[in-house]
């Protein structure tokens, strides 16, 4: 694709398996990989990862044209996806790689960002202060095959999970 006004956005909110829906398939969204990004370890693997030693947060990368689908339209989507205020993990999913950040791509991005994350402190919406870090965009790894998609591929343990977790029922109490 030789779109110049193709842009990437990478968001850390907990398990990526959770995070691919909600931007997936949307006008101007190009694609939503999971990933790996933040760490200390050249192309790590799931179980590296997953024992929170190299430093990397599960993400999303997302491939989108700004044009159609503005940063600032990702923003507003992210937010109601996680709990900013969780520092230690993100509901059932406890550990390092399960924090929520923002990685900006530039410094668009950034402004963008830092006046999003003013806007939820400043909403009244949570007690506790926002924790979520905005973070200047590090190497992305694209996590293994059966981790893409995952909602396609697994959607009956998708749901299981959205709700076991604690993560739908986090969203309708905070984010109607």
């Amino acid at each position: 694709m030789t779109n110049k006004n193709v842009e990437k956005a990478t968001f850390a909110g907990g398990c990526f398996w959770c995070m691919v829906k909600p931007f997936d398939e949307l006008p101007g969204i190009i694609d939503v990989v999971s990933g790996y990004s933040g760490g200390n370890v050249e192309n790590p693997t799931y179980e590296q990862v997953k024992t929170g030693e190299t430093g990397h947060y599960e993400v999303v990368q997302i491939t989108f044209d700004p044009v159609l689908f503005p940063y600032k339209k990702l923003l507003d989507l992210y937010w109601p996806q996680i709990d900013p205020t969780d520092d230690g993990g993100q509901f059932i999913d406890r550990g390092s790689q399960y924090r929520t950040a923002i990685f900006y791509h530039n410094d668009a991005q950034k402004n963008e960002a830092e006046q999003s994350l003013k806007e939820v402190e400043n909403s009244g919406r949570f007690k506790a202060p926002i924790v979520t870090k905005i973070l200047p965009a590090a190497p992305f790894y694209e996590a293994e095959e059966y981790h893409q998609k995952f909602y396609k591929k697994n959607p009956e343990k998708y749901n299981q999970e959205q709700i076991e977790s604690g993560r739908e029922q986090f969203k309708n109490e905070n984010w109607k």
